[in-house]
């Protein structure tokens, strides 16, 4: 027999073998990070089988295909780290719970953006650009006022962001060369300096932006920008005072200062929100950011992302789906429904985390010191029944669906007074930290920025030629969703294809 070697005693060589079977080659493919680069493959080649069609382009390479990028790391990152397995959530090296304990939101902001906690004095000049950097331009109000009543808010605030750049020329690669972030990676002081200034401004406006789509539908006027000079005192947290000044109920006898238990319960959840590592909204920061536009159309094309009810629209969903249960008495037939897929669990299981959201731990102390302000909320005494009985069933046990976040900030947002549609722009103010963080990183990279191109699997049809109307028999696809639907109109668009209809009668008479 061989000789057994310790695995310590085995030299370990940082790759991987891979073996094409079609060809009998073999290939040594790099591990770095424990990782491999998806490009290598382009040079495993073979020539085309019996089942493969032109458009796989066997000849070429073999492509990585990824569906909802499962496994695809897109990026090097500095900034946060996640242990799905083991439910860690960690800010440039930091637990989430220390920080959610012991920091500041602007503090974490500082953190996140240039990789290291502030000195007093770093801090300082960080939180004063920020606010120096809050008030808008006095349009904004006819913009605001420009939307329906009945709008979204998440619709006002992606349309905000893309409208505020608008008023900076300086900030658009467009406009000022394709390098003028990215030279900043070279050394350039002045590129620097401009995605700083751009960065002090998408934070410090987005509170106010998501303030005045809040004001916009009870109706009080907007603040300008003379009347908000008490606004930007240097405070403890600018959460409170740009967020909960203008909506806190439980304020008004106060002076419009916010209630310190509700002003640290948005600063923690702020917190919890700054970043999630490459979720979908901040992917789509960094792609839409890869081609270069200027960084407020990047980050409306994030906040456009975060607005779907798979990611920043979840905990607007828990709360519909918790009025729909009714009552604790109803969880169980939910449930029942749930497993049958005939209702949607909201608020449980996550793409990333195998066991629990590390932030809903924390989320939940904090529920319970906010309900003690507000009182108890009518839905907590069904999202108890539905968080006890959904972690006693094995049904959900086994697929891992333990609460995440947005089971308990819908509670927190709905306590202190906000409309369910204004929890996802609650989401989008602290995220924005999250976004900027990432896209500068990217124009910082030494390398350069490649624009993002992902690849296709195209299963389509092969080479057919074009056939003119007229020769045209029978349908040439059927199916559903093969052809356009019929819609059934109504008021203007009625109205109109009548009159049509009416003409035609007319002209033939």
């Amino acid at each position: 027999m061989g000789k057994q070697f310790l695995a310590s005693e085995l030299k370990r060589d940082e790759s991987l073998r891979v073996v094409d079977n079609r060809t009998g080659k073999e290939y040594t493919v790099p591990i770095t990070h424990n990782s491999i680069p998806a490009n290598f493959f382009k040079g495993i080649r073979a020539s085309a089988g019996p089942n493969d069609r032109p458009e796989d382009e066997t000849e070429r390479g073999l492509r990585v295909a990824d569906r909802g990028f499962l496994n695809t790391a897109v990026i090097e990152s500095h900034i946060t780290y996640i242990d799905g397995d083991n439910g860690v959530l960690r800010y440039r090296g930091y637990p989430i719970e220390q920080l959610a304990e012991r920091s500041s939101f602007l503090e974490v902001s500082y953190l996140l953006i240039y990789g290291a906690l502030p000195s007093t004095s770093q801090l300082s000049h960080f939180t004063s650009e920020v606010l120096l950097h809050g008030p808008i331009h006095s349009d904004a109000e006819g913009f605001f006022r420009a939307f329906r009543y009945d709008a979204h808010p998440m619709s006002m605030l992606t349309s905000a962001f893309a409208y505020l750049g608008s008023y900076y020329g300086e900030a658009n690669p467009s406009l000022q060369g394709q390098d003028l972030f990215t030279k900043a990676a070279k050394g350039d002081p002045a590129a620097l300096q401009n995605m700083d200034r751009q960065i002090f401004r998408l934070i410090g406006k987005a509170t106010t932006l998501a303030a005045m789509a809040y004001r916009i539908r009870p109706g009080p006027r907007f603040r300008r920008a003379s009347d908000r000079n008490e606004l930007y005192r240097v405070v403890s947290s600018y959460t409170s005072s740009t967020i909960l000044s203008p909506t806190d109920h439980l304020s008004e006898l106060h002076a419009n200062k916010p209630h310190p238990v509700l002003a640290k319960a948005l600063d923690i959840l702020f917190i919890l929100h700054a970043d999630h590592e490459m979720n979908a909204s901040s992917t789509t920061v960094l792609q839409t950011g890869s081609s270069l536009p200027d960084p407020f159309s990047a980050v409306s094309a994030g906040c456009a992302s975060l607005y779907g009810p798979l990611h920043g629209g979840a905990n607007e969903a828990v709360i519909r789906m918790l009025i729909s249960i009714g009552s604790p008495k109803n969880v169980p037939a939910f449930l029942e429904a749930v497993k049958k897929r005939q209702k949607v669990l909201s608020g449980f299981g996550h793409r990333v985390y195998k066991t629990s959201d590390p932030r809903s731990f924390i989320i939940r102390k904090v529920a319970d010191e906010v309900f003690a302000v507000t009182g108890r909320d009518p839905l907590l005494d069904t999202a108890m029944a539905l968080h006890d009985a959904a972690l006693q069933d094995d049904y959900f046990v086994s697929r891992k669906l333990a609460p995440n976040v947005d089971f308990w900030s819908g509670l927190i947002y709905r306590a202190m007074g906000f409309p369910m549609d204004f929890f996802p722009v609650l989401f989008v103010v602290p995220r924005v930290v999250g976004w900027v963080a990432h896209w500068r990183q990217m124009m910082l990279s030494p390398s350069g920025v490649k624009i993002w191109r992902p690849r296709q699997l195209y299963l389509g049809p092969s080479t057919r030629d074009y056939v003119p109307l007229e020769e045209r028999t029978g349908a040439f696809q059927i199916g559903v969703g093969m052809e356009p639907s019929v819609i059934e109109h109504s008021g203007m668009t009625k109205r109109r294809k009548l009159a049509e209809a009416a003409g035609k009668v007319r002209s033939k008479l």
